[in-house]
């Protein structure tokens, strides 16, 4: 990925804080994913190499893979218990330990921009990192996802009723709102979805952005790809850091930490939308049939995911805080938005 322009343009400022502060600090970072994934780990190569360029090679990332010495599902406890110094993952993907880590992909929530500004500029982040206290963990929100398709499947969705029966690998509150309609979804690994689609242990699957997709060879076991991605219409990745080893830093390398975080939010709101419609494009060369969710299906989609959203706000005040929070911020937001959109063509 060619992002160092980007990098060095965005650290530019800031490079005089990482001179004077820096103690030779390469911080170990256990990911959820393979650490050579298209996009979804560039993100952190990219924050690798601001903080060695802020800081002379000083402070940066040793980035290991899923798998290569903590499993994907164990990095939360052993961040926490100071096993490991940081780990890098799908926020959602601790919603069972920490609710309020759902709020990291909502359906028919903040889109990527929204849930950017929401997280930094609308106290997300603050609200969020509560959930985190205890657990001893400072997040920094270093990577948000743009939307997903819907899913890769084998049969035609024309109704809510064709959820009924399916087997369907997907992450989060998503899947309980399809277990709603009579479907069985549930959440694996990504190492384990490509075979699990094959062999029929599921109908159907989500994962990510038509580039990463490629890279799992979903398109040759799939019939269908829908869209619009409901379930993530936007989606947060956060670098978990030890609360002792975060405490342990000098003012000016958490300083590099948060400004080099910003470097790859930034990249990933400005690579994700380009890079998709060419994968698309040749998804649909290759024989794959790309459809849009009737609105019907859509319109039941969206009023059972208020109903989940609604009761799990009952159940942990503080996820929902989290969801309030993001809706009043999307609302205020989406008025300046809706005045200043220009009329179509």
């Amino acid at each position: 990925m060619k992002y160092s322009k980007i990098a060095a343009t965005l650290v530019a400022g800031s490079l005089a804080v990482g001179a004077s502060s820096a103690s030779a600090d390469i911080l170990d970072v256990h990911m959820s994913i393979p650490k050579d994934l298209t996009f979804l780990a560039d993100s952190a190569k990219l924050m690798d190499e601001t903080l060695r360029n802020m800081s002379g090679n000083d402070v940066g990332l040793q980035l290991y893979g899923s798998g290569e010495l903590v499993p994907a599902g164990e990095i939360l406890e052993n961040v926490s218990s100071g096993a490991i110094p940081a780990g890098w993952s799908f926020l959602g993907q601790w919603g069972g330990q920490v609710p309020v880590a759902q709020i990291g992909a909502t359906p028919f929530g903040a889109g990527p921009e929204a849930l950017a500004a929401w997280l930094h500029v609308g106290g997300g982040l603050e609200i969020v990192q509560r959930g985190f206290d205890d657990l001893n963990i400072k997040v920094l929100a270093c990577h948000i996802t743009a939307p997903e398709p819907g899913g890769w499947f084998n049969k035609e969705i024309n109704s809510i009723e064709d959820f009924s029966g399916l087997k369907m690998r997907m992450a989060g509150v998503g899947a309980r709102v399809l277990n709603e309609f009579g479907a069985s979804a549930q959440y694996l690994p990504a190492s384990e979805i490509y075979l699990a689609l094959e062999r029929g242990r599921i109908d159907a699957t989500e994962f990510s952005l038509p580039i990463i997709d490629k890279d799992f060879g979903f398109n040759q076991i799939a019939t269908y790809q829908y869209y619009p991605g409901w379930h993530q219409p936007g989606s947060v990745d956060v670098l978990m850091i030890n609360m002792d080893v975060w405490n342990d830093m000098s003012d000016g390398e958490r300083a590099m930490y948060e400004a080099a975080c910003q470097v790859s939010l930034a990249w990933t709101l400005q690579y994700a939308p380009s890079a998709q419609t060419p994968q698309i494009e040749e998804f649909e060369a290759g024989g794959i049939e790309v459809r849009r969710f009737p609105d019907e299906v859509l319109a039941e989609l969206r009023a059972a995911t208020e109903r989940v959203l609604d009761a799990e706000a009952e159940n942990d005040a503080l996820y929902g805080e989290a969801y309030n929070s993001m809706k009043a911020f999307v609302a205020s937001s989406g008025r300046w938005t809706d005045l200043q959109t220009l009329p179509a063509e």
